[in-house]
């Protein structure tokens, strides 16, 4: 047989699929590069140590009740790694030390357990890139995919909450998934995808207790775009009932008493096992039900949504948050302005030139905007993590605007800019993602903006162990926010609280200068009349006191 010859068009057609997969396979890289660099240089965070302490009390015992503020997806992923080897982890809580409600002695090293335990959520943030190209090609077309990809990787927010051992990162990826199940499920509704909905369903509503409203959403779309009349109520039905089942099983089939109690949402907190109903008569019964924890728990955190907890914003301390402006003025101080100023301009793009909307994008828009709603009705005010899982629908909607830009030249080099301007930006705080601020904000200012897990979660303890190794005759003082005590990364300072001076060289936490946790707001704002000689990881303020 005479060899077959190619001609060049089929040897370009071979190589073009090769090609295409290049692009996202080096963003996604990109994305992975910048994570293990942020978990190499970042010391635990504050909410890290009680999620592992639950997620290996969850493997090893079965229990549920430890910090039971999360449901436990997120804790019991994170902790697989470590749950059944030989090494013993030992995370003692130590109690409250000054404005921190827990100090956390980790043993035998810290680092080491950031690295077998936060690479999982990477893996996780990975999932969602494909999750959210394929989603964009799909509903738009692959270039444009590629675009929301190459924001998804210089998004110092993304960056940070996926390379965490916290629960933030994967409600991210588990309410975005909602919204593209539901969405496929709008285009196909079969049993298969009912039956894969509910397992999604499940997913979120294990992943925080905010969910319930959002599993609400997707089942009154299932009713209400379904062209079966009849079948739409059955497999509404069958999707709900295969998630609250997938939850049961999670809770490992408990059943529990759990008790009812009338009173005020914003009176004090109903004992493990009690919810508080507000109801002005008198009412008090206990029922034996499945999940006991789960249950308990979401009338906590209603309670707690309702109860706030202090918070701060642009210099000012509340003791109970409910700013109704706070999570504007967060994800606009957090969030790229390229990333909005792409957004602003597909949807100008949009309405100007008339563009026939994707119906699949304007579904999958209902679920940020009743999420950010629901958001914005609480009094929970400490941070974008709060409202990230609205972040890749906007990377989704600003990836519209290489559609509208994509017919000539000078608007597809416009957006390849504005990426590259994003890229440059990020890099600004490169590996410090988590503290990362829009460029109007000076980095030694940002603690007079926000402060929390906005700034300073307590991540510059590698920093620095790193500058007192650099200078062992400097006398240390350490005012330090943060779940975790200093001493486990090898860091000997003397540690001061609000009332006392000391001098030499003063670090001071930028979540104390805000004075958000603070008996005393301002109570160490006398280091501000001394020099300031350097920051460390854009958390930690060092001050030079004679």
């Amino acid at each position: 047989m005479p060899a077959k010859v190619l001609t060049s068009r089929q040897t370009t057609g071979a190589r073009a699929p090769r090609f295409r997969t290049i692009i996202p396979l080096a963003l996604a890289a990109a994305f992975t590069g910048q994570c293990l660099w942020f978990i190499d240089t970042q010391s635990l965070t504050y909410d890290e140590g009680p999620h592992i302490i639950a997620g290996l009390d969850a493997w090893h015992h079965g229990r549920f009740e430890l910090w039971n503020d999360q449901p436990p997806l997120g804790r019991l992923l994170l902790t697989a790694p470590i749950a059944f080897r030989s090494e013993r982890w030992t995370l003692d809580n130590e109690g409250p030390s000054g404005a921190n409600f827990w100090t956390i002695a980790i043993r035998p090293d810290p680092t080491r357990l950031a690295w077998q335990t936060r690479p999982v959520n990477v893996a996780i943030g990975l999932a969602l890139m494909w999750l959210l190209w394929i989603t964009t090609r799909r509903l738009l077309s692959e270039p444009a995919a590629n675009v929301a990809l190459a924001l998804f990787a210089c998004s110092p927010a993304l960056i940070a909450h996926f390379s965490l051992a916290t629960v933030d990162g994967i409600a991210v990826f588990f309410l975005f998934a909602t919204a593209a199940a539901v969405d496929r499920w709008r285009r196909t509704p079969s049993w298969p995808a009912t039956c894969g909905l509910g397992f999604v369903l499940a997913g979120l509503l294990l992943t925080k207790y905010s969910a319930p409203p959002l599993v609400a959403l997707a089942l009154v779309i299932m009713l209400v775009v379904s062209d079966e009349p009849r079948a739409r109520f059955a497999k509404a039905g069958a999707a709900l009932a295969i998630a609250l089942t997938a939850v049961w099983a999670a809770f490992l089939f408990h059943l529990g008493p759990v008790t009812f109690r009338s009173g005020s949402l914003d009176g004090p907190y109903g004992r493990s096992g009690t919810v508080i109903v507000p109801l002005s008569h008198p009412f008090d019964r206990t029922i034996r039900l499945p999940a006991p924890e789960y249950i308990a728990a979401l009338g906590g955190v209603a309670q707690h949504a309702v109860r706030g907890q202090p918070s701060f914003l642009l210099g000012e301390v509340r003791r109970s948050g409910g700013w109704t402006r706070y999570f504007p003025s967060v994800v606009l101080l957090k969030w790229p302005p390229t990333m909005w100023m792409m957004c602003g301009a597909a949807i100008a793009g949009l309405v100007v030139r008339r563009r026939r909307v994707p119906g699949g994008l304007v579904m999958m828009m209902l679920f940020p905007l009743v999420f950010f709603g629901l958001a914005m009705s609480t009094r929970l005010n400490v941070g974008d993590r709060y409202v990230l899982p609205v972040y890749p629908f906007l990377l989704l909607l600003g990836a519209t605007l290489y559609e509208t830009a994509r017919s000539s030249r000078v608007g597809v080099a416009t957006v390849a800019a504005l990426i590259a301007i994003q890229a440059v930006d990020a890099a600004r705080y490169a590996p410090d993602y988590l503290s990362y601020m829009t460029p109007v904000v000076a980095p030694e200012r940002a603690y007079q903006w926000l402060s929390d897990s906005n700034i300073d979660w307590g991540q510059g303890l590698i920093a620095l162990r790193d500058y007192q190794r650099a200078h062992p005759d400097q006398r240390l003082s350490l005012a330090y926010f943060g779940g975790v005590d200093p001493r486990s990364y090898g860091i000997g300072a003397h540690s001061f609280g609000e009332e006392e001076r000391v001098h030499g060289t003063v670090v001071v936490s930028a979540t104390h200068l805000s004075g958000q946790y603070l008996q005393n707001p301002t109570a160490y704002h006398w280091l501000l009349d001394y020099p300031r000689t350097t920051m460390l990881n854009h958390s930690l303020h060092v001050f030079e006191v004679p």
